[in-house]
């Protein structure tokens, strides 16, 4: 038995060994949570915490979070915040990971700021709010130090507090702090959003301005516009904008202090919904609730501070056709080409974007050249000032693609501004979308032959031809239209022969994306035309006629119809055309005869006329038993489907069997209406379907006239 006092020792000895673990799992918990995200600590406070706890407000008053408010966002998958790959959030959790000792006096001060506005009065609440803005909000480091203290949870439960000096406060500080892209999700997940839209219905000016610019961070997340449409806030926020012009037209210093205050909100308000814009169905919304005209109001301002954000939901608004004929209707363009000439580059930006979007429209184009704003565009794209700000130099680019489609006019405009030596130089430009914007108006300009030569003379042909060689799809397409044009001259064509451009051209139709097949195919049809020796250039090109021919399994209507169009060019080989009858053309071809598209239509039947006459081909459409649906193109009002359609026919009625399933399928009553069209080639056409299936009949009627 061993002795008291040693007994005693071990007891001790066992007693400091358990404070020892307790102290060493006390601090590695410590430990854990410092390393744990702030967002990750909060969330586990709060499963502890039940959620129907009543909470005590500032003012001393018991308050609870409205359940019709904050519950239930969870419940859809589609009402969850943006996702964020688990990288992202070990990247800002390692960044937020700062040692303690590296942390400025500021942050410390901040908690303390937000340690009395949870436990103090009235007073103090208001008092911390005060100090807490005397900091600066806009850095990392004090936005995270009110986001790991609870602060945000504070902030939002101020905005249901009876006291106004708290509420402003409480939206001073969120509206700067919601610059942060974290603490926008936290201020949805906290259920900010509906008390944000009910104050928008408060009388005080300020509350509404301050909510406005909050709810234009919080909603760059995709959740948030979602909530402010649900709450009805949509409404409220174009409300804002509706301010008389005299606000818009005086300068500030001469402005009172009631006309500040509006012209304060309809800047809010051009935030909020600038941001807003982004979804779809906010668009119609803010349609609806009648933002057209305040748009075309605001645009008048002379205050840039107002006039970029409106401007920006201008552009983001005409995307949809509706805003576009707006645009065009209310006399929006003036305006914008007036900003145009603007020293912001933003305001220019965002100006040369909703050309762009707008110009789709023939109205609006002529109305951005009678307005000058041709000229305003050129000089910004010929300012080699701007040229690092790739976001105006390719918008800017774009609005000049955009205007010169489809417009004789416009085209003759920019030829006086010399605008494809600007166009030229911009081919050398690094950015996808500068040269994609910069090869559509190449695309548009070159329709016409005086800048066919100007371009080979200046060197931009080889530009075009090097860019082949690119990755970019919508670049791509804009290029092959560009040769499209090109590749229609003698001499350009020559010159593309040269730098191998068909080869390139040819390589595109193994490209992934369907748009850049089909004008790649349709690139190929001139090329093919007017090269010289084609048919042997075409064999040239190792498994070029096998690679054609598979993309008729395409399901691309586009993409089919541009492919037909080159069959028809590459089987006037006879060469060509028995590789293509050995890859299975016909059938594949006979396979597309039910559709009912009218552009596939007429290249399908070009492609049938051009490979119908080459061995037994004939007879074989015609067992494929595509005579009568072939018959049936003649119902189209197009009348280039009714000419390949002739053309097709015309070489399928020198089967005698054919001859005699297009006469019961009630060819000749449309062939007798075509033979008098004033196309020539429908006429020859017509006239040649009709001489076989009469013959036929001649044949017949003396067969049976010498029977016994």
């Amino acid at each position: 038995m061993p002795p008291k006092g040693k007994k005693s020792r071990n007891n001790s000895k066992d007693k400091d060994k358990e404070k020892e673990k307790t102290k060493d799992s006390k601090e590695k918990g410590n430990v854990d949570n410092n390393l744990m995200p702030p967002l990750l600590q909060a969330r586990r406070k709060s499963s502890v915490c039940s959620s129907s706890i009543r909470r005590k407000s500032i003012t001393g008053s018991s308050t609870r979070t409205s359940e019709k408010h904050r519950g239930g966002f969870n419940s859809e998958s589609s009402d969850s915040t943006d996702v964020v790959s688990s990288s992202d959030e070990e990247d800002r959790w390692k960044e937020r990971n700062i040692k303690q000792s590296d942390l400025p006096s500021e942050y410390w001060h901040i908690q303390k700021l937000v340690k009395y506005m949870k436990a103090g009065n009235q007073t103090a609440t208001v008092v911390a709010l005060c100090c807490l803005k005397d900091h600066d909000l806009t850095t990392q480091i004090n936005q995270i130090a009110i986001q790991d203290v609870g602060g945000l949870e504070v902030l939002v439960n101020l905005l249901e507090s009876n006291d106004l000096k708290c509420r402003y406060g409480a939206l001073s500080v969120l509206s700067a702090i919601s610059l942060n892209l974290d603490i926008r999700r936290s201020i949805v997940d906290l259920g900010g959003i509906p008390l944000l839209v009910n104050i928008l219905s408060e009388p005080s000016k300020d509350l509404k301005v301050l909510a406005a610019e909050t709810i234009a961070n919080v909603g760059k997340v995709r959740l948030a516009r979602k909530l402010v449409r649900r709450f009805g806030g949509i409404s409220g926020i174009v409300d804002l904008l509706d301010v008389p012009v005299s606000c818009l037209t005086t300068p500030q210093e001469n402005l009172t202090q009631s006309q500040k205050e509006q012209l304060a909100m309809a800047t809010a308000g051009a935030r909020a919904l600038w941001s807003l814009s982004e979804s779809r169905h906010n668009k119609e919304i803010m349609r609806r609730s009648g933002v057209i005209p305040l748009m075309a109001r605001l645009l008048q301002s002379i205050h840039i501070e107002t006039v970029v954000p409106i401007m920006g939901c201008v552009q983001q608004c005409a995307s949809q056709r509706d805003y576009q004929l707006a645009i065009a209707t209310e006399g929006m363009i003036h305006n914008i080409v007036v900003h145009l000439s603007s020293d912001n580059f933003d305001l220019k930006m965002q100006c040369s974007s909703a050309i762009f979007k707008t110009a789709s429209d023939k109205i609006a184009r002529d109305i951005v050249r009678e307005a000058g704003g041709l000229e305003s565009l050129v000089a910004i794209v010929k300012d080699k000032s701007i040229r690092e700000n790739k976001a105006l130099l390719a918008a800017a680019t774009g609005a000049i693609w955009k205007c010169a489609t489809a417009s004789p006019a416009n085209v003759k405009r920019l030829d006086q501004l010399k605008i494809m030596h600007i166009l030229v130089q911009l081919l050398s430009d690094e950015n996808d979308d500068v040269l994609t914007n910069a090869a559509g108006a190449i695309s548009e300009c070159v329709k016409f032959q005086n800048n066919r030569d100007l371009l080979r003379s200046i060197g931009g042909l080889a530009l075009l031809v090097n860019l082949l060689n690119g990755t970019h799809p919508p670049m791509l397409e804009n290029i092959s239209k560009a040769l499209t044009e090109c590749a229609s001259d003698t001499e350009s064509m020559a010159a593309m022969e040269e730098l191998d451009a068909i080869r390139l051209i040819w390589s595109l139709l193994k490209n992934p994306h369907s748009r850049v097949q089909a004008f790649a195919a349709l690139a190929l049809c001139p090329c093919i035309k007017n090269a010289k020796n084609s048919g042997e250039l075409v064999r040239s090109f190792v498994g070029a006629l096998e690679l054609v021919v598979g993309l008729l399994k395409s399901r691309d209507n586009l993409v089919l119809a541009s492919v037909c169009a080159a069959i028809s060019i590459i089987a006037k080989d006879k060469e060509n055309l028995a590789v293509l009858t050995d890859h299975k053309v016909i059938q594949m071809l006979a396979s597309l005869v039910y559709t009912t598209d009218d552009m596939l239509r007429e290249h399908l039947a070009a492609a049938i006329a051009s490979c119908a006459p080459y061995g037994n081909n004939t007879q074989e459409l015609g067992r494929l038993k595509t005579v009568t649906p072939i018959v049936g193109y003649m119902v189209s009002d197009n009348p280039k489907v009714h000419r390949t359609t002739a053309m097709a026919l015309q070489k399928l009625s020198a089967d005698p069997q054919n001859c005699i399933t297009m006469h019961a399928s009630g060819v000749v009553p449309f062939l007798l209406e075509t033979v008098g069209s004033e196309d020539k080639e429908l006429q020859e056409a017509s006239a040649g379907c009709l001489k076989n299936i009469r013959e036929l009949a001649l044949r017949a009627e003396e067969y049976a006239t010498f029977q016994p």
